[in-house]
């Protein structure tokens, strides 16, 4: 990155100080963990350039260790780095590859998490338990991120506890271009939205918008002492002889929609088509996604899925060009939320 410099004299009358002045241009790089290294490759590629080289070790301890083996000096540096399982060492690992970066001189970091790890504990719901939602930001603030970006955050007030800008981004309009071109006409006459629990009604409601659709609710009740262990309890809303689309942001172990779709089915509906972001797919998620309530399972690809874990009724949609537009918008400081009608 070349630069020409010119020298500046005292300018006291237009409160100029002397130095020297450099015309030098922005540099947009992208950096990868080893998290989800395809989805990395895929956002280079749609952006036109390839991955900064880095070299990853994990040392016989345990230990992780990065190094950049080109000049970061005064670059925007955008490190793609999603949460699949092993969580915690992929966090430890983004960690040190920001303190790396910082060392380095980036000029500006931004942290890309497609999933945002812990997302889910972002309040108190019992004395004495942590935000553990809060404390990763706090890490991420700390090894010098200056921004984030992510996909359909678990609960919107995340973006507060990170102190500077935060890209809040929808898998929404990825999805919905899917259904719009693959449901039939039949699909689309009898078409209802479902919200799994009142958590996500407010989601759901803007699909049902954008699909001309009714909206139905499904109430459950969840044992705060347990995990993963969820009861059903009633249907708000017609389900009777529809196709219903079940609108969530994450699949984890698959029980909420598993109950759900199964709820829906003993309610009379005709189809149950799953529609997420995330697919953490812990076990037993496949089994439970190809029970004979659940027609399709739509989800993207914001957190990597092996082989095992795909089935006959899984369709996986691409979120490298969303996450690329973003990347774009915010280096030549364009708008994000234009990207979502003004949503974002």
């Amino acid at each position: 990155m070349g630069s020409k410099k010119k020298t500046v004299d005292l300018d006291r009358d237009n409160d100029i100080a002397p130095g020297l002045v450099a015309k030098t241009k922005k540099r947009l790089v992208v950096a990868a963990g080893r998290s989800h290294p395809e989805l990395a490759q895929q956002v280079a590629a749609q952006l036109g350039i390839e991955l900064a080289p880095t070299e990853h070790r994990t040392f016989a301890s345990g230990e992780i260790y990065t190094r950049f083996e080109v000049s970061i000096r005064g670059c925007d540096v955008f490190v793609v780095q999603s949460f699949g399982p092993p969580v915690n060492e992929w966090l430890m690992e983004l960690l040190i590859m920001l303190d790396a970066l910082k060392r380095a001189s980036a000029k500006r970091i931004t942290v890309v998490a497609p999933y945002f790890p812990y997302s889910r504990q972002d309040k108190k719901g019992r004395g004495r338990e942590p935000i553990s939602a809060r404390l990763v930001t706090d890490l991420l603030m700390t090894a010098g991120a200056d921004r984030v970006m992510s996909v359909d955050l678990h609960a919107a007030q995340i973006q507060g506890f990170f102190d500077g800008p935060v890209d809040h981004l929808f898998a929404k309009p990825v999805l919905l271009e899917y259904f719009r071109a693959h449901l039939s006409q039949e699909d689309r006459d009898t078409l209802t939205v479902v919200s799994p629990d009142m958590g996500r009604v407010r989601v759901a409601d803007t699909w049902s918008d954008s699909l001309d659709a009714p909206l139905a609710i499904i109430h459950k009740r969840r044992d705060p002492k347990v995990a993963n262990q969820v009861t059903v309890h009633e249907i708000v809303g017609e389900v009777a002889g529809r196709t219903c689309l079940l609108v969530d942001d994450m699949i984890d172990t698959g029980g909420t929609i598993q109950k759900a779709a199964q709820a829906l089915k003993a309610n009379g509906a005709r189809k149950v088509i799953v529609a997420a972001t995330h697919a953490i797919f812990s076990d037993p998620a496949t089994q439970r996604l190809q029970d004979a309530a659940i027609d399709q399972v739509v989800v993207t690809d914001t957190v990597p899925i092996p082989a095992e874990r795909r089935f006959a009724g899984l369709t996986v949609l691409p979120i490298a060009p969303l996450l690329a537009r973003a990347i774009r918008e915010v280096f030549e400081d364009g708008s994000v939320t234009s990207m979502f009608g003004g949503e974002a």
